[in-house]
């Protein structure tokens, strides 16, 4: 299946240069001069090399349909995960760098989606939003208006988003797990 350069997303898997490989991080670039771009970070399946590489916004990849099965998480041990498939209740191990730094999101019974191709796991998508506590966030500064700027904050799975002025520790508030920035605050 065929993709524009901007709808890359972290997780997808995509045919390139004659190997397949899972997109870890992204970028989008809109520079002064010139088209926009997305900067891809990906690991290759089977190699487990890195390689990073623009794709204009236009330009087409190609990109893998998976199979999808829904696991649970269960437990993180030494330097692997732990998920069950929720059909069959038969639990497979991934190397926690599997999911680079969006494992922190990973929450005890947390359903997530298992992509593999020909059985051989390759990526797992999390909920878009998770709702995380902050446990340190700086104090506002007086005066300082909610447009002008967000700060650092450390949310309980050690992670530091940029958060608005108003959201103090001790606060829940919805993080997106694949550009890893705050949506809003938590209700309730």
């Amino acid at each position: 299946m065929k993709i524009q350069g901007n709808e890359i997303r972290p997780g997808m898997v995509l045919q390139h240069k004659g190997e397949l490989w899972v997109v870890t991080k992204t970028e989008h670039v809109k520079p002064g001069k010139g088209g926009a771009f997305a900067q891809v970070e990906m690991k290759s399946v089977v190699g487990g090399t890195k390689l990073n590489e623009r794709f204009r916004a236009t330009e087409s990849v190609e990109r893998v349909r998976l199979e999808e099965r829904d696991y649970q998480f269960l437990y993180e041990q030494d330097d692997m995960l732990v998920f069950m498939d929720m059909e069959t209740y038969d639990q497979i191990e991934l190397p926690k760098d599997f999911l680079g730094e969006r494992a922190a999101f990973l929450q005890d019974g947390m359903t997530v989606t298992v992509e593999s191709h020909e059985g051989k796991p390759l990526g797992v998508k999390l909920p878009l939003h998770v709702t995380l506590e902050v446990v340190e966030a700086e104090p506002v500064v007086k005066g300082q208006t909610a447009a002008s700027s967000y700060k650092p904050a450390v949310l309980e799975n050690g992670l530091r988003v940029m958060v608005p002025p108003f959201i103090s520790a001790g606060e829940k508030i919805v993080v997106n797990t694949e550009d890893l920035t705050y949506v809003k605050r938590a209700e309730g």
